[in-house]
């Protein structure tokens, strides 16, 4: 569907004016080649290491059983993680297949795209410290509620 209404886009916009479509079509084409190689590299970094990861360690540490602990280190991986949503959600979903609970995967999810140690020297360069941790801090608070209503939701937190 999403490529369909790409193409009805880029068709309407080729109609109203030829050449500035053309000229974002080609933008866009050049940025894809310039990005793929990162993103390749990230889908085969993520394929070794759950080929690697048994999925008895990725359930005994991330899964139903592991509390406090799970959550803990969810938040770490995700806040220490730099990947693209389009990887992200897809290994999400196959934590879940492995017995990660709703929970942990909402705030592993959560901290990797909203909380960024990887990216604190480019965010203090562009932002300043003070504003880069209160971005981050406020962030993985949110990601933590976000977590805790998701559990509440999927009937795994109890309050």
């Amino acid at each position: 569907m999403f490529y369909v209404v790409i193409s009805v886009l880029i068709i309407i916009l080729f109609i109203k004016d030829r050449e500035k479509t053309v000229t974002g079509v080609k933008k866009g084409i050049k940025k894809l080649i310039k990005n793929l190689p990162a993103f390749l590299n990230m889908m085969i970094l993520v394929a070794i290491s759950l080929y690697f990861v048994s999925d008895e360690v990725l359930v005994a540490y991330l899964g139903q059983d592991s509390g406090i602990s799970g959550l803990f280190l969810a938040s770490f991986l995700g806040s220490i993680t730099l990947m693209p949503g389009f990887i992200a959600f897809p290994l999400s979903g196959l934590l879940l297949e492995k017995g990660v609970s709703y929970t942990v995967i909402a705030l592993f999810t959560t901290t990797l795209m909203m909380v960024g140690v990887l990216t604190y020297p480019v965010e203090k360069e562009f932002f300043g410290r003070k504003v880069t941790i209160i971005r981050n801090s406020l962030s993985l608070l949110i990601a933590l509620i976000v977590s805790l209503l998701v559990g509440l939701f999927y009937g795994e937190v109890m309050i």
